[in-house]
């Protein structure tokens, strides 16, 4: 699983794993630090700029956190 770059230093996001149809994003703290992002939940857009903004190392964070929210598919 790829760290995440955090180029702001100040990101919740440890690391990330992308596949064809999804995202796993790990955060630095939680109970539950394990997320994962499909096709299907929260959709296609939304997946595909998580997947974006984690190869750019900037943003993943706040987008989740503002525009995804609780639309995870699973999480442990």
């Amino acid at each position: 699983m790829p760290q995440y770059k955090n180029l702001d230093g100040d990101s919740g996001v440890d690391s990330y794993e992308i596949s064809d149809d999804s995202i796993t994003v790990t955060f630095r703290s939680g109970k539950e630090r394990h997320y994962l992002f499909t096709h299907q939940e929260p959709g296609v857009a939304m997946v595909e700029k998580m997947k974006t903004l984690a190869i750019q190392g900037e943003g993943l964070n706040s987008y989740i956190k503002t525009v995804v929210k609780k639309q995870y598919a699973k999480k442990w």
